[in-house]
């Protein structure tokens, strides 16, 4: 088979530069491409918040309610300045054409910069928590894990290569699958603690933390929370 109809099958027919203009997206496929990040953070953010805080033993547990509001309020923060980027920007405005228009060249290419490093590190962190994940729930899987990854990360790049529209309905479906079953996790803890079923007992004894509650700490764990 020819190197030509591999890369169709794969990559899909090339557009030309006038065709590629049109390529839009509805409401409902851009949120699985642009909004994966922040989702992606989700599935693994909490349980890296934990394990700085159990650090400082079981009672240091509490302030991950408080970091999760702080996360949330620096979402809003960024959410905002994106809504306003779009309304001055209607024609499409990232990081670097918005930092070049409004502080020059050089923060613009910082800005760009930190875009490419953040997106590398955002696919490699997700990738490895979900295949930490999948490893968890299928234990024969561990030796492979490596492979796995491998395997995700050329999915990824090839979807994202067959164009905007085609990646968006190829990532749309795996999205919404991980709100709604979130959703769910959230809704059937609710329940369950609404409702005091299977309660664990309260710890006998709680050891000592091996770390102070600092202000240091506390930082340390929302950035784990707010890491790529």
């Amino acid at each position: 088979m020819k190197i030509s109809t591999l890369k169709k099958v794969f990559v899909g027919r090339p557009l030309a530069t006038a065709q590629a203009r049109h390529e839009r997206l509805s409401k409902g496929s851009a949120l699985a491409v642009f909004a994966s990040d922040a989702l992606s953070s989700v599935a693994y953010a909490t349980e890296e918040i934990l394990l700085i805080l159990v650090l400082a033993g079981t009672a240091a547990l509490g302030y991950a309610v408080p970091i999760g509001v702080a996360i949330c309020l620096l979402i809003a923060v960024v959410t905002s300045s994106y809504r306003q980027t779009i309304l001055a920007y209607p024609q499409g405005g990232g990081a670097y054409i918005v930092t070049k228009d409004n502080f020059g060249t050089l923060p613009s290419l910082a800005a760009g910069a930190a875009l490419l490093v953040d997106y590398v590190l955002t696919v490699a962190v997700s990738v490895a928590a979900g295949i930490a994940a999948l490893t968890s729930a299928f234990p024969a899987l561990y030796d492979y894990r490596v492979l796995l990854g491998v395997l995700c990360i050329a999915a990824i790049a090839t979807a994202n290569l067959r164009g905007i529209r085609e990646s968006g309905a190829l990532f749309a479906l795996p999205t919404y699958l991980f709100i709604a079953s979130f959703l769910g996790m959230l809704g059937y803890g609710y329940v369950r603690w609404l409702f005091g079923w299977e309660l664990p007992p309260p710890p006998e004894h709680v050891p000592a933390g091996a770390h102070a509650v600092t202000t240091f700490f506390l930082l340390r764990a929302f950035a784990q929370g707010v890491r790529p």
